[in-house]
Parts: structure tokens; C-alpha cells; sequence
């Protein structure tokens, strides 16, 4: 729960200092590079955890890798921050909710998708519709296969579930026969 809420601070952070789409694009990309290159690295990346390791070690290696690959000054920075704040574990959860926050502070919803197969283009434009008609407000959808849902759809936008597959409604019959 704690690294939940220190991911939505500095996901906010980040987002509060964006200050057009076209930045935030270059700053999410170089900060992706960035995860995926320490990802990769399993030498770095136990360096760059590890709590016997000082942090003006770190910062030197961070530094260099950062300079080597001519990230941005914005990127850099916050990387340099998580670096400090011994917070450098966060960076993959902030990267994944950093796209959903910067739609929200734009006024724009993100719902994720679940399907048993994939969908078709026009089925994709059909929900997104619906959708906006639905929250009077544009979406962005993010998609997904489930298996697990035999048929139909799973809707999900932050804590409001739309569960139309084959799979929540044996789920809802269960639990009325159980009250019975």
C-alpha cells in the first residue's frame, strides 16, 4: 500500500512538470529506455538496489550511463531523484501509471479492456463510443486478453468493474444460489 501511494506522488510529480504532449512523449520514452536498460542489466540493476552500495557510487554510474545516452535533462533529473530518495525501485510502477495520469490531467479517461480473443477494429471503435457517451468525456482504452473469462467483456476504470463475460455472471449465479 505504501509504495502505491509513493508511485501516485511521484507519477503526480512527474506529471505536474509536463508541459505539452509532445514533451511528455520524449520524457516517457527516455525514462522507458532508461528502466529497460537497467532491466536488462542484472549486474546494474543489483548495484543500483543494493543498500551497501553508496549513493555517490550510484549517482556516478547513473550519471555516466545518463551523459553516454544523452537522455534529457527533465529524464536525467528524475532519475537522479528516485536515485537519491532510494526510491529507484518505483520506476517501472511509475512508468506504468504515468500514461493513465497524464490522460486524467488532460480530462481524459483510461479504461482497460479484457476479452478472450482479440477484438476487431470496429468492435474496438463501438465500446470506445459507447464509453465516451457513457462518461461525456474522451477514452483512451488499453487492451487485453483473458482467457479466463469463457466470453463477453471485462470494463475496468480505476475501481468501477463492467463485467459482461460468461465468467462473472456464472460467478453471480453461484453466489445467489449460495444465498438461497
Amino acid at each position: 500500500m505504501k509504495n502505491q501511494i509513493l508511485v501516485k506522488r511521484y507519477t503526480q510529480g512527474l506529471v505536474n512538470s509536463i508541459k505539452s504532449e509532445k514533451e511528455f512523449r520524449a520524457l516517457y520514452e527516455e525514462l522507458t529506455d532508461f528502466s529497460q536498460l537497467t532491466s536488462t542489466h542484472e549486474e546494474l540493476k543489483e548495484i543500483l538496489l543494493s543498500p551497501f552500495i553508496p549513493k555517490s557510487k550510484k549517482r556516478e554510474i547513473v550519471e555516466e550511463l545518463l551523459a553516454k545516452k544523452a537522455f534529457g535533462e527533465k529524464a536525467s533529473r528524475f532519475v537522479l531523484l528516485l536515485l537519491e530518495n532510494n526510491r529507484f525501485d518505483l520506476l517501472h510502477d511509475i512508468l506504468d501509471s504515468l500514461p493513465e495520469l497524464w490522460n486524467e490531467e488532460r480530462g481524459i479517461l483510461t479504461f482497460e479492456v479484457a476479452s478472450v480473443v482479440p477484438l476487431k477494429e470496429d468492435q474496438k471503435e463501438k465500446i470506445q463510443e459507447k464509453l465516451e457517451l457513457l462518461e461525456k468525456k474522451p477514452v483512451v482504452l488499453k487492451y487485453r486478453i483473458d482467457p479466463d473469462l469463457i466470453g463477453g467483456l471485462w470494463i475496468k476504470k480505476g475501481n468501477i468493474v463492467y463485467d459482461t463475460s460468461i465468467r462473472g455472471h456464472l460467478l453471480k449465479l453461484k453466489e445467489r444460489i449460495c444465498e438461497e
